[in-house]
């Protein structure tokens, strides 16, 4: 999609940096990112390994703080958030997309993309409900009962993308979500995300090497050394 004046923003970075320790050297994971990403916006984030994609997603998604500067999503200045209040932003505000899926492997795929709303402490007929309609929104709804080992790596993926969907986050992360599909599996999955972009107004970040991503995204932001070189 296109920004226009009217669209609202959801992220809203000045200055990031995140600095870690290695023994006595000092590494800059980011260094001095701003950008802006605006809701329902289907954006790619690529660069080399070591350019800081994955670090910028860790902030994004509660599961790490900066080391300086501002981070605001949705209006909430996440820098400022006790640890309690952090991980309650990372279980309503976010859904999280891994390349190794990480579903658990002694659940069904039900009770996988069912598991986030437990934790959220939905009721269980909402959460039946819930996992059942996003299963089938996945085209998986005949194998529901399915555990993780009996499904495709495509499938596996759809599953992690249903799981994050059916906890009503505003923004979806992807760790290169397509790294480990065959090609047929990966235009299927994108396609599908890209269906719930435009239907449901989800917005989605991708960190990706792989080029049928980025022919996909609306938009392209590159990191290079921890710094945005393109796209800001």
């Amino acid at each position: 999609m296109t920004p226009t004046e009217d669209t609202p923003v959801l992220l809203r970075c000045e200055n990031l940096t995140r600095v870690y320790k290695q023994g006595e050297v000092e590494v800059h994971a980011l260094s001095g990112v701003s950008l802006v990403l605006w809701e329902k916006e289907f954006t790619a984030l690529v660069g080399p390994s070591g350019s800081g994609k994955t670090t910028f997603l860790n902030l994004i998604g509660g599961l790490d703080k900066p080391t300086s500067g501002e981070l605001f999503i949705n209006g909430t200045d996440l820098t400022r958030l006790s640890p309690a209040k952090l991980a309650a932003f990372r279980l309503y505000q976010v859904g999280f997309v891994f390349q190794s899926y990480n579903l658990v492997p002694v659940l069904s795929a039900l009770e996988n993309v069912a598991f986030v709303m437990v934790l959220q402490g939905r009721p269980p007929k909402e959460r039946n409900e819930r996992a059942h309609h996003y299963l089938e929104r996945v085209g998986l709804a005949d194998l529901a009962h399915r555990r993780p080992k009996a499904l495709s790596g495509g499938q596996q993926q759809r599953v992690a993308v249903a799981r994050a969907l059916a906890a009503g986050p505003r923004l979806v992360l992807a760790d290169e979500p397509t790294a480990n599909l065959d090609s047929e599996s990966a235009f299927g999955l994108l396609d599908l995300m890209h269906d719930l972009n435009r239907q449901e107004g989800i917005t989605f970040l991708f960190s990706t090497h792989d080029p049928r991503v980025v022919e996909r995204a609306g938009r392209v932001i590159t990191l290079r050394d921890g710094r945005v070189v393109v796209g800001e």
